[in-house]
């Protein structure tokens, strides 16, 4: 388990396969409730290949000196992602 909002990571391996490559991501908010949004890639093992970025915000609380993963929500494709930032900037910019 992470002990620090840094070592936080989506990566995960199964049977020597990287199932889940993180290819970036972005401490959003820290303290005892941090959010963290990534950037990955699942791999496809019918295509022997990664899927198409794909993004993911978490939520982690830190309890005992430890994160532990509370909630979470995956955009699932580019098109999903650039409607989510289009529905922001439309709400930051009526204000």
């Amino acid at each position: 388990m992470a002990e620090t909002v840094e070592e936080l990571t989506i990566r995960y391996e199964d049977g020597g396969i990287e199932t889940v490559k993180e290819l970036d991501k972005k401490v959003l908010s820290k303290g005892a409730w941090s959010t963290v949004i990534y950037r990955y890639q699942d791999w496809e093992p019918s295509k022997e290949q990664y899927s198409q970025d794909r993004f993911s915000i978490r939520r982690y609380q830190k309890r005992n000196g430890e994160y532990q993963q509370k909630s979470k929500f995956n955009i699932s494709s580019e098109k999903q992602a650039l409607e989510l930032i289009e529905a922001l900037q439309g709400w930051i910019a009526d204000k």
